[in-house]
């Protein structure tokens, strides 16, 4: 006859766990999970500025996918959550790993802010929309972007500042009209009787029908800006370049010219030596040159809401090893000034290249409107 044996008389039996241990391992086990789903699947942030309007609202919380171009490996080691702090000297080399596909003209991708200080996975969290790929050569034309001679006009949700002339200065756009085509802002100008509208094609085109409208017009921002990316070339906010975009692979001659352009790439993010030594002489690594191969493609992008965004025309290209993945998805969305969702845009998709697919008004509009 067998005689069963309780575990308290077991010499190998384990002691039960006290609750306060199982609480500790049940938390740790949750927390390696949510570190490999945000190393390896999604990464969760908020836009808090108003420079992806109207696609993206102040407010709006992203679910940010790192499967579509492939989750980057942690390039540094620090507290997780923390993102400002990291051991320091501690970098590993930037490594990818394979994902869906890959990045397209019209993503609206989260990136590490390339001209921070730090690590590179420990840089600030930014959100722009790819206009200029790899091997491309853009430009701001008058407002309108071109890639490679081409016009890519506002596409959906995208807005700009346009100069509107009314017959008389007391006319103004009711409130409820106004929240309906969702005009960002209306200020006034030198001119009583015009005003600058912050506003996407659409509404402007709406306004447009309006019988007491005489003229609308983008604001062309003429002026010479010192602070755009290369530097001190006459470029204009809405008329800026042309610029090449350099990709993996690519071979740039150097020159006198570009090397304000290409200098800082090499040497900032390709992790070069590199220098200038005459008007016509260009040292690599201590070994002189007059070419250069890129080890990494780079991205030229910006924001939505045109005039109100820093982006690439300010501080230059986006390289790869930058970026963390792509928006997908508001999965929730409330207006700073209320404690009310927006619950029209939660579970929203974010566009990517359909924004270019529906004719923009910009060209459409007459520089004056008749009555």
């Amino acid at each position: 006859m067998r005689t069963r044996v309780s575990d308290e008389e077991r010499p190998d039996a384990r002691p039960e766990k006290s609750s306060l241990r199982q609480w500790v391992e049940a938390f740790g086990f949750a927390l390696v999970v949510v570190l490999v789903l945000r190393v390896f699947i999604f990464a969760l942030f908020t836009i808090p500025t108003p420079s992806m309007e109207r696609n993206l609202l102040v407010g709006d919380y992203l679910y940010v996918s790192k499967l579509h171009y492939g989750p980057r490996m942690p390039m540094s080691v620090g507290i997780p959550f923390v993102q400002s702090w990291s051991v320091p000297g501690v970098e590993f080399p930037y490594t990818r790993l394979p994902g869906f596909g890959s990045v397209e003209r019209g993503d609206a991708i989260v990136f590490n802010y390339p001209p921070d200080d730090g690590p590179i996975d420990r840089r600030m969290h930014y959100i722009k929309r790819v206009m200029g790929m790899p091997g491309d050569s853009i430009s701001v034309r008058e407002k309108v972007v071109h890639i490679n001679d081409e016009a890519y006009p506002l596409g959906h949700g995208m807005q700009q500042n346009w100069l509107v002339t009314k017959e008389n200065a007391r006319y103004q756009i009711p409130r409820p009209r106004r929240e309906e085509l969702n005009i960002s802002s209306i200020q006034p100008t030198s001119d009583a009787r015009t005003v600058r509208m912050t506003a996407t094609p659409s509404a402007i085109q709406a306004i447009s029908d309006l019988p007491w409208i005489e003229q609308i017009r983008p604001e062309i921002t003429s002026q010479p800006q010192a602070t755009l990316y290369p530097g001190d070339r006459g470029y204009s906010r809405d008329n800026y370049g042309p610029v090449f975009v350099p990709g993996e692979g690519t071979t740039v001659e150097l020159t006198a010219e570009n090397w304000a352009v290409y200098g800082p790439v090499i040497d900032r993010y390709e992790n070069r030596n590199a220098r200038q030594m005459t008007d016509s002489t260009f040292a690599i690594d201590g070994q002189e040159t007059t070419t250069y191969t890129f080890q990494q493609n780079y991205y030229f992008v910006m924001g939505d809401n045109r005039d109100n965004s820093q982006d690439s025309r300010f501080w230059g290209y986006v390289p790869e090893d930058h970026i963390v993945g792509k928006a997908i998805v508001t999965y929730f969305s409330r207006s700073p000034s209320s404690v009310v969702p927006r619950f029209g845009r939660i579970l929203r998709p974010i566009d990517d290249v359909s924004v270019f697919r529906e004719t923009s008004v910009l060209q459409q509009i007459p520089e004056t409107v008749a009555p």
